[in-house]
């Protein structure tokens, strides 16, 4: 049995989308809803969920402590980033290798790193003039959206599409497909051990 802790930092319509699928899933549970933005409209959606949530500051996050806490208290076997938008830090890493992934909503490596996340993504994506975007997820490492690939969808740009348009249909992939691609890799029987 595989326990998540979903990681967000907005409004968490992922961590509402994840919830919803992940029910049905017999060998998963959502254990925790944790944030660092104490405004975070995904403390809201956890509460009406019913889910336990928790509300960190990112330095926090760094000491291993949390790590610990997370394991220990929680009992969480691997952490689903869903609008979260911190580095993860090495201890995290470490506890849970491979066992931490993160959806993007732009394709990798074009449209990520550091400061690519959101509308900003889309705002690029149509000043270039692409004819395609799309959705990543992918698998954290120690820097921003270079983690291995698991899974890219990809939808055709309309010449008349707005960052909110575009923002809509890419919500739509995102809610859509991340749900399947976290619950067929965490009930993978290849998946890596926990330390």
């Amino acid at each position: 049995m595989e326990t998540i802790a979903i990681f967000a930092s907005g409004n968490g319509t992922n961590a509402e989308a994840l919830v919803h699928y992940l029910a049905h899933i017999d060998d998963i549970s959502v254990a925790l809803i944790a944030t660092d933005n104490p405004h975070a409209g995904v403390l809201k959606r956890a509460e009406r969920l019913g889910i336990p949530s928790l509300t960190f500051q990112r330095k926090e996050m760094r000491d291993p402590a949390f790590a610990k806490q997370l394991r220990e208290q929680y009992r969480v076997t691997a952490i689903v980033l869903a609008g979260f938008l911190g580095l993860v830090p090495e201890s995290l890493l470490r506890t849970f290798p491979q066992r931490i992934l993160n959806i993007h909503p732009g394709l990798l490596p074009d449209y990520g790193g550091k400061g690519m996340y959101g509308d900003r993504v889309h705002e690029r994506v149509l000043e270039d003039h692409c004819s395609v975007s799309g959705i990543t997820i992918h698998l954290i490492d120690d820097q921003f959206d270079r983690g291995s690939t698991l899974c890219e969808v990809r939808l055709a740009v309309h010449p008349d599409d707005t960052v909110d348009t575009l923002a809509e249909r890419i919500h739509r992939l995102e809610h859509t497909y991340y749900p399947v691609v976290v619950a067929d890799y965490l009930t993978r029987p290849d998946l890596p051990p926990l330390v």
